[in-house]
């Protein structure tokens, strides 16, 4: 679970792209079950036909796995914004550090109020999102949220090695979120999604070593860099911050 699709570019084999670079997990033992049974909802969802939850879809499982890990999901089929509530809740929990990684970052309020408060509390909040766009109105709606929050002391990156496609969610170290769902309103509201969050220091301090491993080959977007940005690219951006709640 997590970002990888199944297509050439998720393998770096798209010249335009370049080097692809995402986050995804193997999940064992007692979550596979939340995640067939999101599995069996969406299926059912789409298909229109009755599924039915046979045993022997569900095998028992007597992997004994010591990492705490809960599956949350949501989708068109639910009007509860599961995956925002999550993120909101795990950002406003933050006494230290937050940080995100994502392809699109085009928040609703609540999700930006939360990282601007956060931001303003004194937590170290850093987002790394690609340099370049494969979707030029997602990335230039990206690019005006992010610099919106610059003057609240959030640390902006572009990783410039190849194109990131992570989505994670890394708070003080300790809890952490991996999935499919981007910080934008489509994964909140529009598009089937599914996160993966996991109440254990040792993983969650591995993504977070990761993410600092990944500012080698990142360029940090500071507030003086982004005043700095010529009138088409203002232009560029205040277009697509108009068609944010579509994209």
């Amino acid at each position: 679970m997590g970002g990888f699709n199944v297509g050439d570019e998720y393998m770096g084999l798209n010249k335009e792209i370049g080097y692809w670079r995402d986050t995804h997990l193997k999940i064992r033992g007692d979550a596979v079950i939340d995640l067939q049974s999101r599995f069996f909802l969406d299926w059912g969802h789409a298909s229109k036909e009755e599924v039915v939850f046979l045993p022997k879809y569900f095998p028992d499982n007597r992997i004994q796995g010591k990492v705490g890990i809960q599956i949350i999901s949501s989708g068109p089929d639910n009007s509860d914004e599961t995956i925002k509530s999550n993120y909101v809740k795990m950002i406003n929990s933050a006494k230290k550090s937050i940080l995100i990684q994502t392809p699109y970052f085009v928040p609703d309020a609540s999700v930006f109020e939360a990282i601007k408060i956060a931001a303003a509390s004194g937590v170290d909040v850093r987002i790394m999102i690609p340099c370049k766009p494969d979707h030029p109105f997602v990335y230039w709606a990206t690019y005006w949220y992010c610099g919106g929050l610059l003057k609240y002391g959030v640390k902006v990156y572009t990783y410039e090695y190849g194109f990131l496609h992570a989505k994670t969610l890394v708070v003080d170290g300790t809890v952490a979120s991996v999935g499919t769902a981007n910080f934008d309103v489509r994964s909140f509201k529009l598009n089937f999604e599914c996160n993966g969050i996991i109440y254990d220091t040792n993983s969650s301090q591995m993504l977070y070593d990761i993410f600092m491993e990944d500012l080698n080959y990142s360029m940090e977007l500071t507030r003086e860099l982004y005043l700095e940005r010529g009138i088409l690219i203002r232009v560029k951006e205040s277009v697509c911050r108009l068609l944010a709640p579509l994209l």
